[in-house]
């Protein structure tokens, strides 16, 4: 997998659409502290979706695309639950299992949100799919992932106006990674020297 040319096309689509970015996902931190946290998952998938018609259809993100997935608000508001309570859980007697169990829904739900919005999947059916091409080989690209993603998030995180600029660019990133596992994208590859030409064979003397 090409991650240099894999962040380019990132920040390609990332600064073509960077106000609307910028407004889309205000609108979603605003919806999350409003709703306290019952409509960010929903909300979250909307976004996802709208971020990859802008890779796929060069379409302009909305605020309004942030309700567009509001079908699949119960599954969601269910799944965040149990993920909440089992983090919680975790963290309060023993700091490390709260860790790994981040890290493991990190890895293997990574791409449940776009399955789940994009080919309609049921919440079960998308999350056995995102483990399985977590797993696909070599996992060493899907560990990279996964680290930049987290290591991107965690950078606007540590800034008060961060997020506004990190959380479309990584998500943008791993839609791009989406659309590679799925088929939907050529695979970008690094550029190769063409190959040399042999030499002219030498005069033949008479």
């Amino acid at each position: 997998m090409d991650f240099k040319g894999l962040l380019e096309q990132t920040w390609k689509i990332f600064t073509d659409f960077l106000p609307a970015m910028l407004i889309s996902t205000l609108g979603l931190i605003g919806i999350s502290v409003v709703s306290m946290g019952i409509l960010a998952p929903v909300a979250t998938a909307g976004y996802m979706q709208s971020l990859l018609l802008a890779i796929r259809d060069n379409r302009k993100p909305e605020i309004g695309d942030l309700f567009s997935q509001m079908r699949l608000f119960l599954p969601l508001l269910g799944f965040g639950i149990l993920v909440f309570i089992a983090l919680m859980i975790g963290f309060l007697f023993l700091v490390l299992p709260g860790i790994i169990l981040a890290l493991a829904l990190s890895f293997f739900c990574l791409y449940m949100l776009p399955l789940m919005t994009d080919q309609e999947m049921g919440l079960i059916d998308a999350l056995k799919e995102s483990s399985r091409m977590a797993m696909e080989e070599p996992i060493t690209e899907h560990i990279v992932v996964v680290a930049l993603f987290i290591g991107i998030t965690a950078i606007g995180q540590s800034f008060v106006v961060g997020t506004l600029f990190t959380q479309p660019f990584a998500t943008l990133f791993i839609l791009l990674v989406y659309e590679l596992k799925t088929g939907n994208k050529p695979v970008p590859q690094p550029a190769q020297t063409p190959p040399t030409a042999p030499p002219p064979p030498p005069p033949q003397q008479g």
